[in-house]
């Protein structure tokens, strides 16, 4: 193979085509380097459909410099996921700004991009933190000025910026507490490092690096933790909701908009240009963070995640597709349900309970709006109510109605066990407004718990916990850990079934036993004897319990 001297539009197509391809091969180990304690991680999935977003702009754009610059520009912006994935298009935009007006992209050229990458990545977080993708792309760039300096190749200048930038991964948890304690370095910057090898791989023919099992683990460090597993930055464990949104606006009143949101939060990232921005939040207060938006323009496509809920559920959904589906032809009804699960278990208790058709998803695999439509058009009924079971899911459930002749309404459902409560208010004769209120008025007297298992190291006001040990999670965060499953199960229901509670709902998931489920109902008889207990076999992934306690 030729080595190229510079690279065309083509030849830059070709780049963010392989960094697509290499992200979703780096997808899993990627998700993997996540610093809280629940099997969650989605900074390669953020980054990964971020990238998706480009490449489909790409496919309509012309074949010029110029508009492959204007398809990766805005293509990064309109599909930007996440903390990771909104920094991430900041770096493509800052690169392809430099890129989009140069005459040849030669090495020269690509260092001043980089170098504007990562100018423009850093512009974007109010408070940035350093061990993070923004290092890594600055040593980088970094690198790759001083090549060019020297009179550099392309090919030798993406070398210095690839080398560096290896290296500058290798630190992250010398800058980034949280990354010692976890023993891993920083998932962003292992994203943006194969940037650099699609890059090399598109100039120099060089093989894009394959995915291991131990990416980024740091294994000759694995007892640097923090005293008290105190952390100097924005940690996700910190604040509960991830925000965001797009934004129209003026330019003109952004400063102002970040002078707000710096008050009620942290990990902000704002990104855009010409009336409409991309936005990302950590924060406790939902609500604030949209008045914000809603004081200088329109906030749209409004994402809403509970940190602390998410999860990988890549396996939940393939898994779903071999659970028999709903009849093929159920009887007509005034009003129908369609609900969001997972777990052939879930799925068939919901049907029992007279759901019409279960959309397969969750927390980190949001069905879209198209596929929730899919199954309101299906829905044997006029009107329909949709029960999303999960927060992330609610805002996509509310764009449904305005997609179709049916009337449409959502019951705020944030989890299974409190969708199927709900489920007992459901008249399938009545209307969809008279069911969505008698269903949100059980889902409101309905508390949640569940417990999953520890994939890092942490602290949280229940204790130490120890990759492995079990959690258990309700509203408030995390509020029992235990080396046993039953410890942990019964340590949460402590904490949250109350004397004025009449019902608790066990549903068993993968890692249930029927010793521990015993062992649980034996305490709920002997502590909360006026305790009616109703137990379900959900086979839902990930969490071996869920409570609802109404």
């Amino acid at each position: 193979m030729t080595v190229l001297e510079s690279l065309d539009a083509a030849a830059l197509g070709d780049v963010m085509a392989r960094f697509r391809d290499a992200l979703r091969a780096h997808q899993a180990a990627i998700n993997r380097l996540n610093v809280y304690p629940v099997p969650d991680g989605d900074t390669g999935t953020n980054m990964a459909l971020t990238l998706e977003s480009v490449v489909a702009e790409m496919d309509g754009a012309g074949d010029d410099l110029a508009a492959v610059c204007q398809a990766i520009s805005h293509g990064s912006l309109m599909g930007a996921r996440g903390n990771s994935g909104v920094i991430l298009s900041q770096v493509m935009r800052g690169f392809t700004g430099v890129v989009r007006d140069a005459g040849t992209v030669d090495g020269q050229v690509v260092a001043q991009a980089l170098v504007a990458a990562a100018e423009s990545a850093y512009g974007a977080v109010m408070r940035p933190v350093e061990g993070t993708i923004l290092t890594v792309v600055r040593e980088a760039s970094e690198a790759a000025a001083a090549a060019a300096g020297r009179g550099a190749s392309l090919v030798e200048v993406l070398d210095a910026a690839r080398q560096e930038g290896g290296e500058s991964l290798s630190r992250t948890p010398q800058l980034l507490p949280v990354l010692a304690e976890a023993g891993v370095v920083d998932a962003g910057g292992s994203g943006f490092l194969l940037l650099l090898d699609a890059m090399l791989h598109v100039v120099d023919g060089r093989p894009v690096p394959e995915p291991t099992e131990d990416e980024g683990i740091v294994s000759d460090h694995p007892h640097l933790v923090t005293e008290h597993g105190h952390h100097d930055h924005d940690d996700v464990g910190d604040l509960r909701y991830e925000v965001m949104y797009f934004l129209e606006a003026p330019d003109e009143s952004i400063p102002a908009f970040k002078d707000v949101w710096a008050g009620i939060g942290d990990s902000i990232v704002v990104v855009g240009g010409d009336g409409i921005w991309n936005c990302h939040i950590h924060t406790d207060d939902i609500g604030a963070a949209i008045e914000a938006a809603i004081d200088c323009g329109k906030p749209r496509n409004i994402r809403v995640t509970d940190l602390l809920e998410q999860v990988e559920e890549e396996r939940w959904v393939r898994d779903a597709a071999a659970v028999p589906g709903e009849p093929a032809a159920a009887p007509e009804v005034p009003c129908a349900v369609v609900a969001v699960a997972t777990g052939g278990g879930v799925r068939r208790l919901l049907g029992s309970l007279g759901v019409h058709h279960v959309v397969a998803g969750g927390q980190s695999m949001n069905p879209s709006t198209a596929q929730l439509l899919e199954a309101v058009e299906a829905a044997p009924a006029g009107e329909v109510v949709i029960l999303p079971n999960n927060k992330n899911i609610v805002a996509v459930a509310n764009q449904v109605d305005a997609q179709t002749t049916k009337t449409v309404t959502v019951v705020p459902t944030h989890s299974v066990a409190q969708g199927l409560a709900t489920l007992l208010a459901y008249d399938p004769h009545s209307t969809a407004a008279a069911n969505a209120s008698s269903m949100a008025e059980v889902a409101s007297g309905v508390t949640i718990g569940e417990v999953t298992t520890a994939v890092r190291d942490s602290t949280c006001d229940a204790g130490p916990i120890t990759a492995g040990d079990f959690i258990g999670i309700a509203a408030d965060g995390i509020l029992a850990v235990s080396t046993e499953l039953a410890s942990a199960a019964i340590g949460l229901l402590e904490r949250i079934v109350h004397d004025e509670h009449e019902i608790v709902g066990i549903l068993e998931g993968e890692g249930a036993t029927a010793a521990v489920t015993r062992r649980i109902t034996e305490w709920l008889r002997e502590h909360r004897p006026e305790i009616e207990v109703e137990i379900h076999n959900g086979g839902q992934p990930l969490y071996p319990y869920q409570f609802g306690v109404e």
